[in-house]
């Protein structure tokens, strides 16, 4: 077999391989980039790995049925996903407004996705081959698997299974899923009797036998904030590959039947994924559009582990990626970064190498490695827990080798400190030695807040904890001689986040001297727990009321809180704290935000 080629994404191309067929179709509204960040590349070598003939059709037209049989009718399945983010967050800014850029389309160009595009791909696949296999994935399906909150909507929508009216929904990474799906289905296997896969979702009209968790019905959630809440905590709670139940949630006459979630992978697992022969590139067709934006970020990058046990409330990572560690080998990295070093463009410098956690390595503790995810614990809130392995080894073993390298000059990380669990390190020579080689002359870093009562219901560390952070970072580049600084992310108008913690925010802005260029709009996208907080108004793991900030005119006041110093946000600036009292900090003087 040829790996040397791009996926098929026309006749031409099948042709060129002496195709008359595809086994396995794969629909994305992202534009085909050939490289392991992308979640349809991994699919589609995955597949063509075990053997499996596989096409690609990539951003097609949904208004027109042609676009989607241009390489002829699968024999296998079709499998659908809305591409790497979800379509109304890649389509729509926080403020619901149109997003002016695409990056994972050509050029970057929007228009070329449809709202909500896992649906209108499988409603139009429908009609065109109604007998064919749907399945649907990635990111959009794998956060709305059950009834969820639309921000876009502004109401509880049902799992996008039926909407989709897709045959089976595949939550997580997928590929252990697909695997398994794809042998079954060349065997001859009905999809409507594939129903036992973990990872997977379907609709039935009865209720399977065994132990298994009943969530309030579609139309109570719909209906009712506080079932909603409650359905939230009971998911929430059953994300543990080892022990979790199957949810059951009725939707009029149908039930949407989630298995437990997949098993974490191996390293080998993940040296297998990540080893398969990706071209590395966007399709040649776009070259003329300028290429895929979003390739520019990763295409010297090296994902190093899947997996985050921060449990940050306002990140769905819970139900995705989950909150094992997943890492591939020493060796396999290795490889990749030789491989990185004779590319066309590479200038010696690896722009990162991590996961969404740079320095979460392995498993939070022995349990994890054992049964999988406390049920009501966290490791790192409100406190370091006793059982957390703090141990940053392995990632100093790692860099030390990739940097020597021949050909690497840099090996920077990118991809997200959490600064409390570097903080928690009691070896003195991690962060000097990120510092020495491993940081661009910014390091970027999520206090999201410095109000304690937010950061609780974030699910964050306590303002002491990054102020002790901020001052260490200090100390250790004036030991190495080196002018870098702490770039801080922060969100406003999230949930729990008064004008009064937001005037807070803004005094802390002023006295750390920052003048925050972007400011990150808390945005309820499917999955999260501040979601669930956003619509309810409830925390749904203690039951608590939390405020929320809903209307556009607090949104706006609270952003502009942060950025006080833009000459063009005055007025709201002074409006925010005429209404938070405090009448203080308008003026001359020197701790005034506005006069």
């Amino acid at each position: 077999m040829d790996f040397n080629r791009y996926l098929p994404m026309t006749k031409e191309e099948m042709n060129e391989r002496g195709w008359h067929y595809v086994d396995f179709l794969i629909i994305t509204g992202d534009a085909y980039v050939d490289h392991p960040s992308f979640g349809s590349a991994i699919i589609g070598r995955l597949l063509e790995s075990m053997g499996y003939k596989v096409g690609i059709i990539a951003q097609p037209n949904w208004r027109k049925k042609e676009a989607f049989t241009a390489l002829g009718k699968p024999r296998y399945a079709c499998l659908v996903t809305a591409g790497n983010l979800d379509s109304m967050v890649n389509n729509y800014t926080g403020n619901k407004k149109p997003r002016h850029e695409d990056l994972y389309s050509p050029g970057g160009k929007t228009g070329r996705r449809p709202d909500r595009a896992a649906i209108v791909y499988c409603n139009k696949i429908k009609e065109v081959w109604s007998e064919v296999p749907l399945i649907i994935g990635g990111i959009e399906a794998s956060l709305r698997r059950l009834a969820h909150y639309d921000y876009w909507d502004d109401g509880v929508r049902r799992s996008i299974l039926l909407d989709a009216r897709a045959d089976l929904l595949v939550y997580g990474m997928g590929e252990k899923q697909i695997e398994e799906i794809a042998k079954r289905l060349s065997k001859g296997k009905k999809i409507g009797d594939i129903t036992d896969i973990p990872g997977t979702v379907y609709a039935a009209r009865e209720i399977p036998e065994g132990k298994v968790v009943n969530l309030p019905s579609f139309e109570e959630v719909r209906d009712d904030k506080r079932k909603y809440a409650d359905a939230f905590a009971l998911t929430y709670r059953e994300q543990n590959p080892y022990n979790g139940k199957t949810l059951i949630q009725p939707h009029g006459n149908r039930v949407v039947i989630q298995n437990p979630p997949a098993k974490p992978f191996t390293t080998e697992d993940m040296d297998k994924i990540y080893e398969l022969p990706y071209m590395r590139s966007y399709h040649p067709s776009y070259e003329k559009a300028g290429g895929v934006p979003a390739l520019k970020e990763v295409e010297f990058s090296i994902t190093a582990q899947r997996g985050c046990f921060g449990s940050c409330s306002f990140c769905a990572l819970n139900f995705h990626q989950g909150c094992i560690i997943q890492a591939r080998s020493h060796e396999s990295i290795l490889e990749e970064a030789r491989l990185l070093t004779t590319l066309p463009g590479f200038k010696g410098i690896i722009h990162d190498v991590g996961g969404p956690t740079a320095n979460f390595r392995k498993p939070a503790c022995i349990n994890q490695q054992r049964s999988g995810t406390c049920r009501d614990k966290r490791c790192l809130h409100p406190d370091k827990c006793k059982n957390l392995k703090v141990d940053h080894s392995d990632l100093l073993e790692l860099l030390r080798i990739i940097r020597n390298l021949p050909g690497v000059k840099k090996v920077f990380l990118r991809s997200g400190l959490r600064y409390d669990y570097l903080l928690y390190d009691k070896d003195p020579e991690v962060l000097k030695e990120i510092c020495s080689h491993h940081v661009s002359g910014q390091l970027k870093v999520a206090p999201e807040h410095i109000s304690p009562e937010v950061l609780k219901i974030m699910q964050k560390p306590g303002p002491h904890v990054y102020k002790k952070f901020v001052q260490k970072y200090k100390e250790v580049n004036t030991k190495l001689g080196k002018k870098q600084y702490l770039v801080p992310y922060f969100i406003a108008s999230h949930p729990g986040c008064t004008l009064k913690e937001a005037v807070k925010l803004a005094e802390y802005v002023r006295d750390m001297g920052y003048n925050p260029e972007q400011v990150q709009d808390f945005t309820p996208t499917p999955g999260s727990l501040s979601t669930c907080i956003y619509y309810s108004g409830i925390n749904p793991l203690t039951g608590e009321r939390v405020y929320v900030p809903r209307s556009v005119k607090e949104r706006k006041m609270q952003r502009a809180l942060l950025q006080y110093r833009n000459p063009a946000n005055r007025e709201l600036v002074k409006e925010a704290l005429k209404k938070a009292g405090r009448q203080d900090l308008i003026g001359k003087g020197p701790k005034c935000l506005v006069w």
